[in-house]
């Protein structure tokens, strides 16, 4: 099937998407404005639709895939941390997931919440807004508040920079560092 059909399954991704090497985004997947897509992440929206929030990120070797059935919505400003899989969930504006967590089909994260790192959120699991969540299976600790509820925006900005850093040519990869030699051979003292 030819990308131009009309049943063809494409991603739509704003042109100020920045997605690293390495990535794989394939189907009915939609990247909102200024979001990112970091190295080895996959992106699978083939049994139904996937959409990314503007300015969130999508960490190294994370998997997000909806399931037959079970769509997947990220919002607004949300981090989702290295290696985590996100499978046919809603989740809010403003929430940071941690390394490695998992979030199930069906389940919806309210905004301004925090999964912590390793933490196991089951099938149709529905947490409020604000809320801290850890553990195997994922449960409630305390509702949010103060500076806690800045979390996601921390990550987020950080990632907003590095995207910057990374287009600029200011952090280059080895693949970069022969060609570079070639064309400046000497850069801050080093040949």
């Amino acid at each position: 099937m030819h990308p131009n059909d009309s049943k063809a399954l494409v991603p739509r991704i704003h042109p100020s998407v920045f997605i690293a090497e390495g990535a794989r985004i394939y189907g009915d997947v939609e990247i909102k404005k200024g979001a990112s897509v970091w190295f080895n992440a996959v992106i699978r929206g083939d049994e139904g639709s996937v959409t990314i929030g503007e300015n969130t990120n999508i960490q190294d070797n994370v998997v997000v895939h909806s399931d037959a059935g079970a769509i997947v919505v990220i919002g607004d400003s949300v981090t989702v941390g290295h290696s985590a899989v996100v499978r046919g969930a809603r989740i809010g504006d403003h929430v940071s997931i941690g390394m490695n967590a998992t979030i199930m089909s069906y389940a919806e994260l309210g905004d301004y919440s925090v999964v912590g790192a390793n933490t196991f959120v089951g099938y149709h699991k529905k947490f409020p807004e604000k809320s801290l969540i850890t553990g195997v299976p994922g449960k409630l600790i305390r509702q949010l508040e103060g500076d806690m509820l800045n979390t996601s925006q921390i990550a987020v900005d950080i990632y907003m920079d590095l995207v910057k850093q990374y287009t600029s040519g200011r952090i280059l990869g080895h693949d970069a560092i022969g060609k570079f030699h070639l064309e400046r051979p000497y850069r801050n003292g080093i040949k």
